[in-house]
């Protein structure tokens, strides 16, 4: 079994020196060049894009099909797999992470090249075309920038900061892609503009040849042993490895390709003939969690147990050539023994961490589709002030909230600093439930610190002073939490693992938010935004509680661990 990535790369509290040493280390370079990679196509595809099908005259409805591409994003752990074992012929030899980051950062800029070249009004099926591959090959770069930030994590450049300087890139890609793309688009054109995105993804990929990588470039020693090693005394039986790994594979298969049948069927078919994208997130989207999270995690704890209690195991060694088929090793290996990996090391304790991803999040991530009706529509602000108080003051807090949380890591630790996060996500949503109810109390606080007087003088009005702060003040608490949580979720997934078990927990924070937003709509109809933001605060002190335990898990095994290695 691979080792915890928690104990073994970095202590939790780094120490403010040790921190400032850490961030001149060569891999925080890459990783914020990598963190920007990944976040200007998410950008590019699922935000501003629209933007130019809107000026083409592209109907709303088209548009709402080619919304469809983030379904990529939410399901990337089906594939993820794949990605732990599989070599790309030549490019193998950069190195396990590499080789996909590079292959996928190359192809992203060749896409976005050619979707400058196109024209929506004349071209729309080759431009939704492109977008699909691009929004795949995007979560794919996702899927192993994610591995390769967790395997290469050392003393040197620990674990906590390697994911707030990536979440750092991130936002700032966000920007450069939705903000300042719109700015380009509006003075050299929107070919142009994806163009030079393009253009700037081509040459990280190039930069991305000489970025270090956690395994050396030819085929190790080590992967050889690992096959060997599952033919070992103790190890269960292939026939019982076989049979688990073919209902796994069948229910991840049976989920892949009801989601690729979707969106093939979603973007070729007649809009009359079209699946309801609701129906289908309501309806499709749980039995999907059930068959590619539930279950096979449940016939992983059954191996777990067949072996700890010697059941079903070999009773001496196997010869590799005369029993069996590497090719069924291998596919254990990718698919099945992350997570027997995960459910042996963590046992129980995994309920408890699966349930901590699902609400750590919540509270930013189910309303935020809600956002622009709710600044433009009921609160009645302007498409200029909402552009001036979330895209450009609120990422500047976002990028300052995770460079808070990257020192608070560093100072308080990494569970204080997640515990702190999950306080600072739950409350601020009051600072919204105030806003819908006149935002008397957030004017009182914008006028004391004085940004109302600012904001007039440079020309705007009072009530955008108002938002700017509110949201200035939740973006500053996302982005400590956001430091904080990808840092924690990092820590708990193992090395050489790291692709399937960290894309598997990563979903579900991107999965539980789009489930829940049928029902919050709803509740928005009925008793309007106060009570919805009164109730998300009420979801955010569930995630306060189960940090709380979390807290106490790592303390307890940190306490066992101690006595045990005093007793060795």
């Amino acid at each position: 079994m691979s080792e915890p990535a928690a104990a073994s790369r970095s202590s939790d509290r780094l120490g403010w020196r040790r921190t400032l040493l850490a961030l001149g280390n060569r891999k925080m370079g890459f990783m914020a060049i990598f963190g920007f990679a990944s976040g200007l196509p998410f950008a590019l595809f699922l935000g501003t894009l629209y933007a130019w099908l809107s000026e083409a005259g592209v109907d709303l409805e088209t548009m709402g099909v080619f919304s469809l591409i983030g379904l990529a994003y939410a399901f990337q752990f089906l594939w993820s797999p794949l990605l732990d074992r599989v070599d790309l012929p030549v490019m193998r030899t950069l190195g396990k992470r590499k080789q996909w980051i590079v292959t996928a950062q190359v192809l992203l800029g060749v896409i976005l090249v050619t979707l400058s070249a196109l024209d929506p009004r004349t071209q729309l099926g080759w431009f939704s075309l492109l977008a699909a591959i691009g929004a795949f090959a995007s979560a794919t770069q996702d899927i192993v920038i994610n591995a390769w930030r967790i395997d290469v994590a050392d003393e040197d450049a620990p674990i906590d900061l390697l994911s707030t300087v990536y979440q750092m890139g991130y936002r700032m890609a966000s920007l450069a892609g939705g903000a300042l793309g719109l700015i380009l688009a509006a003075r050299i054109g929107w070919p142009q503009t994806y163009l030079a995105m393009g253009v700037i993804l081509l040459a990280i990929g190039i930069a991305g040849l000489f970025a270090p990588d956690a395994e050396a470039s030819a085929p190790s020693a080590e992967e050889e042993d690992a096959l060997l090693a599952l033919r070992q005394k103790g190890e269960l039986t292939p026939q019982v490895r076989l049979r688990a790994m073919l209902m796994v594979g069948a229910l991840w298969g049976g989920a892949l390709v009801s989601v690729i049948a979707f969106m093939v069927l979603s973007m070729t078919a007649a809009p009359a003939d079209r699946p309801d994208p609701t129906a289908f997130i309501a309806t499709a989207g749980p039995l999907i969690v059930i068959a590619t999270i539930v279950l096979p995690a449940l016939i992983a704890g059954w191996l777990v147990s067949q072996q700890r209690k010697g059941r079903n195991v070999l009773v001496e060694d196997l010869h590799h050539e005369a029993h069996g088929s590497p090719v069924v090793d291998q596919l254990y290996r990718a698919l099945l023994l992350p997570l027997v990996e995960f459910v042996g090391r963590l046992g129980w304790s995994l309920v408890l961490i699966i349930a901590l991803v699902l609400t750590y999040r919540i509270c930013d991530a189910i309303w935020g589709t809600f956002a622009y009706p709710f600044y433009l529509g009921y609160l009645k602000y302007t498409n200029d002030e909402v552009a001036i108080a979330s895209k450009f003051f609120g990422v500047g807090a976002i990028v300052l909230g995770l460079a808070l949380g990257g020192g608070l890591l560093g100072w308080l630790g990494r569970m204080p600093t997640l515990l702190l996060g999950a306080v600072l996500a739950s409350v601020t949503n009051l600072l919204y439930a105030d806003l819908a109810a006149g935002g008397a109390h957030m004017a009182a606080v914008s006028n004391a610190l004085g940004v109302t007087r600012l904001v007039e003088a440079l020309g705007g009005e009072p009530r955008l002073a108002t938002l700017m702060v509110t949201i200035g003040a939740e973006n500053l608490a996302t982005g400590i939490a956001g430091a904080a949580y990808i840092a924690w979720l990092s820590s708990i997934v193992a090395k050489g693992y790291s692709a399937v078990q960290y894309a598997l927990l990563s979903s579900l924070t991107l999965l539980v938010g789009t489930l829940g937003r049928g029902a919050l709509g709803q509740m928005i109809e009925q008793q309007g935004y106060y009570a919805m933001f009164i109730f998300v605060t009420w979801i955010g002190l569930i995630g306060i509680v189960l940090t709380c335990l979390e807290w106490w898990r790592q303390a307890h095994q940190q306490r066992r661990a101690g006595r045990e290695q005093k007793s060795a």
